[in-house]
């Protein structure tokens, strides 16, 4: 480990097992290694490439040949293109000199074993729930709404990915966990929560704003679902609700998304209303946001959605579930309800389409508070995180000794 005085910059090794800056995860982490920078880390990058859009990055490119992405499918199967790069990143970190190294998942295992041999502080993201949590969960929704997740579906249940995972948060020294509702199923699990730190995401201000919006007093209300349309995301519950609450007489309901196989049929009669809307995939999701009241995210399973930060930047208020992992306080900035409440989600949606005040206040409070919750807000708690389990480990270290 390196040597150097407290104000030596803390030397992070991120690796990625996929295309930094591509959309989606790779977009999260390409702000998470933009944010430990400003921050003030020093930050080497390892990923398996870098999105063209991305210009003049530095980074060790694992699964790139010739300025050209090799696929994961290239490989005899995509885990064995997994296991190459972590190879990759462990030999990386053993031929440099960092203090902290950071992965995520199915990519990991081989050097969070090999920071444990360094006294490197290994560190791994959860961006969902514990995996056997998030499996269940997701498939209990499915089966309450008559379908199975598809081939190549994220929560689609895989033992062997499953056990990776086991052995990913075995070898992790520390696990970030976006929300409290990830941290507790880690505890559930038995993880103990000395391994367990709560960091969050962000979201980009420059895309994300209110300027634009239109809140005149005579504006028909709107509400919009946005994210991948999908049981465990809770459409089923938001349209329940949204029927239920009244809001449909006089509303509009504005559903982004692709569905998922067989999802988009079980849910034929709430879908006809002439309030509702479908939209299918939307690019930008801020202007869309910006010409919305609320945002509804029933979700049963969920990380921490990235849409609940971008919303309230733009002055669009969460109604959403505590498994949702909104970085957002209820009665503040949100209203949040318990995974499949429909009753509370129903009575929220009535309340903020009939009181004019109480939608303003929490517009005004949410646009308010966004400052603390941009990705370079989110980089200076990722420091603040790796700094504290290192000085941790030190202090242990000389107390042993």
């Amino acid at each position: 480990m390196r040597g150097g005085g407290p104000a030596a910059p803390l030397r992070v090794l991120y690796s990625f097992p996929h295309t930094l800056g591509a959309p989606g995860i790779g977009t999260t982490a390409l702000h998470q290694v933009r944010g430990l920078r400003a921050a003030g880390a020093e930050v080497s990058v390892i990923c398996t490439a870098v999105d063209p859009s991305i210009e003049r990055f530095d980074a060790t490119r694992t699964l790139t040949v010739l300025g050209r992405r090799v696929p994961h499918r290239t490989f005899l199967s995509v885990a064995a293109a997994f296991r190459f790069h972590d190879r990759r990143a462990a030999a990386r970190l053993a031929a440099g000199d960092f203090d902290v190294v950071h992965t995520w998942p199915l990519g990991a295992l081989a050097t969070l074993r090999a920071a444990r041999s360094l006294t490197v502080l290994g560190s791994r993201e959860a961006p969902n729930s514990h995996t056997a949590a998030a499996y269940a969960a997701a498939q209990e929704e499915a089966d309450r709404v008559g379908i199975s997740a598809g081939r190549g579906h994220s929560h689609r249940p895989d033992p062997r990915r499953l056990a990776r995972e086991l052995a990913e948060y075995a070898a992790a020294e520390l696990i970030l966990t976006p929300s409290d509702h990830v941290r507790q199923s880690f505890l559930a699990a038995g993880l103990p929560a000395t391994a367990l730190a709560r960091h969050h995401y962000g979201f980009d201000p420059d895309r994300f704003h209110p300027r634009g919006r239109d809140d005149d007093a005579g504006r028909r209300f709107t509400a919009v679902f946005l994210g991948s349309a999908e049981p465990r995301k809770g459409l089923h519950y938001a349209l329940t609700a949204w029927h239920a609450s009244g809001a449909a007489s006089t509303g509009t309901l504005v559903i982004a998304g692709n569905f998922v196989p067989g999802y988009r049929e079980s849910l034929r009669p709430l879908l006809e209303h002439p309030s509702v809307q479908l939209r299918g995939f939307v690019d930008d999701t801020a202007a869309l946001l910006r010409q919305a009241d609320v945002l509804l995210l029933p979700s049963v399973e969920e990380g921490s959605a990235l849409v609940t930060y971008e919303a309230q930047a733009c002055g669009c208020v969460p109604l959403v579930s505590t498994a949702a992992g909104a970085l957002a306080t209820d009665g503040v900035e949100a209203l949040l309800h318990p995974p499949r409440d429909v009753t509370v989600l129903a009575d929220q949606i009535r309340r903020v389409s009939t009181d004019p005040a109480l939608l303003a206040g929490l517009r005004d409070r949410a646009i308010a508070g966004a400052s603390a919750k941009t990705w370079a807000a989110a980089g200076e708690r990722m420091l603040e995180i790796f700094v504290a389990a290192r000085s941790a480990r030190l202090s242990r270290g000389t107390a042993a000794g």
